[in-house]
């Protein structure tokens, strides 16, 4: 297909070259092997417990498990290194800092050399023993494919995780089925490894969120194709706190990064002005403006000496078949997106109830 290594996308990929091996074996494997599982670690160390005995758990397919922790408190680190400790297929690694979720996964993927790069968060497990091999499997038989997204379900009860849906809503009922895609979603995904170099995976700039997209529009204008397989599962479990609230730093990175995403598509700010409105009003509308506002600010200076490009028409005609066409047309969808208000953190909604329900209360005994 042509492929060819493309320049750093990220503007900014220092990075600790050596970093500290805290438990497990020193490398991956001299020999060939399938797989690399790539688990990022902050804190939360059951889950991740949790997420490293799933992933070694894996059968039918050759793997090294790699869990970057990126700065978990020295008593849930302490966790991980017991229980990594006696393993000779996984190492645990320590960075110097948090890189995030994209600069994260791109230095545990770095450690290793299997074919198939699996990304697995770590509040997720692998739904069965071998669905590591049947991942492998797909992006063996099917050379054109960059990527595969799993399907995301619901730890607690199997049902389909609507929170880790990336793809269009009108494709909701086909969650058990195959089809082409432009993204995937990060809890559960393969990407394979000479597609991962030849786009020099993730952009370290986005840190997190939209990441997997960034890498795939790349990996399409390459002549790459995205599958999303609803029969390869991966079990995740939501967590009710939603550690990054969309009140503050996901709404900003999600806004930010989108911007840049946009802008690098793009030779200039002017096609994006409906976007940046509509997440003005979308902000506003959440209580999220002045974050909105900083993140147009940022995306501004993350874009400056950006050269924007169009997509190749073959890669036009892709995102359209597999993605446009299932969506609804663009001023119905963001009048529907914009009347819909941000996921709520339930420990907010706890307490905005429990408010709630002491003004009743309250009212009662006034009257």
């Amino acid at each position: 297909m042509g492929h060819h290594a493309a320049e750093l996308p990220s503007r900014d990929r220092a990075t600790n070259p050596h970093p500290d091996i805290m438990a497990g074996a020193p490398s991956a494997p001299g020999d060939d092997y399938d797989a690399d599982i790539v688990i990022l670690a902050l804190d939360r160390a059951d889950e991740t417990i949790a997420a490293i005995r799933s992933a070694l758990s894996q059968t039918g397919a050759s793997r090294h498990v790699f869990i970057v922790d990126q700065g978990s408190r020295p008593a849930n680190l302490a966790l991980l290194v017991a229980e990594v400790a006696d393993c000779p297929d996984a190492t645990l690694v320590a960075l110097d800092r948090n890189y995030g979720v994209a600069g994260g996964r791109n230095r545990g993927s770095a450690l290793g050399h299997g074919r198939i790069i699996f990304g697995l968060d770590n509040d997720a497990e692998f739904a069965t023993p071998t669905t590591l091999a049947a991942a492998v499997a797909m992006l063996d038989a099917d050379t054109t494919l960059a990527a595969i997204g799993c399907r995301i379900v619901l730890h607690s009860n199997g049902a389909d995780d609507m929170s880790s849906w990336g793809y269009p809503p009108g494709l909701r009922a086909r969650s058990t089925d195959t089809f082409d895609a432009i993204t995937f979603v990060g809890a559960g995904h393969a990407i394979r490894r000479s597609a991962w170099q030849a786009c020099n995976g993730y952009d370290d700039d986005l840190h997190f969120c939209w990441e997997e997209l960034d890498f795939c529009l790349r990996a399409i204008e390459q002549g790459w194709r995205i599958r999303y397989h609803g029969d390869i599962v991966v079990r995740h479990k939501v967590s009710p706190e939603q550690r990054v609230a969309w009140s503050g730093n996901r709404w900003f990175h999600y806004v930010r990064n989108r911007l840049y995403i946009g802008r690098k598509w793009t030779s200039g700010w002017l096609p994006l002005l409906p976007r940046c409105i509509f997440y003005a009003l979308k902000g506003a509308r959440n209580g999220t403006l002045s974050q909105t506002l900083r993140a147009f600010l940022a995306s501004f200076g993350m874009a400056s000496g950006t050269v924007g490009q169009r997509h190749s028409p073959a890669a036009r005609e892709y995102l359209r078949a597999h993605d446009t066409a299932h969506r609804e047309r663009w001023l119905r969808a963001a009048c529907h997106e914009l009347l819909r208000r941000l996921p709520v953190p339930e420990r907010a909604r706890a307490a905005s109830r429990s408010l709630s329900s002491k003004g009743k209360m309250a009212g009662q005994s006034i009257r």
